[in-house]
């Protein structure tokens, strides 16, 4: 009777710990977003989207940087969606369960979690070995690809895991193949949660800067990269260029990219939220 007393005075105490937590996160996150509305939304118009960077405040813009981060997204999709979404299939479906399998499960797990700056690491010493990728698109692509894999892998096997055994049997009882079966019904099925994984991958891609400044982005590109082995910028680069300088103009700039940042990324996340209810209705 006593234990279950304290039990119960430690689940509030849980929960009113919880509460005042989430309050404190949110006010903080309001807060923040808040001062950036003040300071950048005002600089924020369509000629700072499209202007070319400067030596004046007032003439900067991220046009160029926009240009590099959506290069980057669009390569990094190329090279981690298709090996990402294989990988987590024939881990799912066609490797046989063992210690084997386990391994590379807590293993592809763990990857997840690595900080940005070692996949930087390892980039540079990868992809700077082959001449006329040091610093350009398909060298911050192929190290963002590493970076977002796992999660790729990690989400599609969840997808692919949540499928409902009866359809894969009903389609073995027509007679389908397994790579009918996959290709037909487990696919189609697991498609809003693969793709929520792809887009919080790549929404958190978006976002980085380490990784790509350690394999040779740059801070200040006046052109926009017209190929994948062009040099480039991205919109943290620019916006962490534009903090470090001294004049308060830029600052200003700093802060309208931020909320450009912000609306993308938030885009993206809300897309992925969709996908998910969408997918959670349709086989509830």
């Amino acid at each position: 009777m006593i234990s279950t007393k304290k039990n119960k005075i430690i689940d509030k105490l849980f929960q009113i710990l919880g509460i005042i937590s989430t309050f404190f996160g949110l006010l903080l996150l309001a807060v923040f977003i808040g001062f950036i509305l003040y300071q950048g939304l005002g600089r924020l118009n369509f000629d700072f989207i499209t202007a070319l960077p400067s030596r004046i405040p007032e003439r900067a813009g991220i046009y160029t940087a926009l240009a590099g981060s959506l290069w980057i997204l669009a390569l990094s999709i190329i090279f981690s969606v298709p090996l990402g979404i294989a990988a987590a299939i024939y881990l799912e479906e066609y490797i046989p369960e063992g210690k084997f399998s386990k391994f590379l499960e807590i293993n592809i797990s763990n990857l997840a979690g690595v900080p940005s700056i070692i996949y930087g690491l390892l980039g540079l010493q990868i992809f700077s070995m082959f001449p006329g990728l040091n610093g350009s698109l398909l060298a911050g692509a192929f190290t963002l690809s590493l970076l977002i894999l796992p999660i790729i892998i990690v989400a599609a096997r969840e997808a692919i895991r949540a499928v409902p055994s009866s359809i894969k049997d009903a389609a073995y009882a027509l007679g389908a193949t397994k790579w009918q079966t996959i290709r037909h019904q487990t696919l189609p099925a697991a498609f809003g949660g693969i793709m929520t994984g792809i887009i919080l991958a790549l929404s958190r891609a978006v976002g980085e800067a380490a990784p790509l400044i350690v394999v040779g982005a740059m801070a200040y590109v006046p052109f926009v990269p017209k190929s994948p082995i062009d040099q480039y910028s991205v919109l943290p680069i620019q916006i962490f260029n534009w903090i470090s300088r001294p004049q308060h103009g830029f600052v200003i700039n700093a802060a309208a990219g931020i909320i450009v940042l912000l609306v993308i990324t938030f885009s993206m996340n809300a897309l992925a939220v969709y996908l998910r209810n969408k997918n959670q209705k349709k086989f509830s």
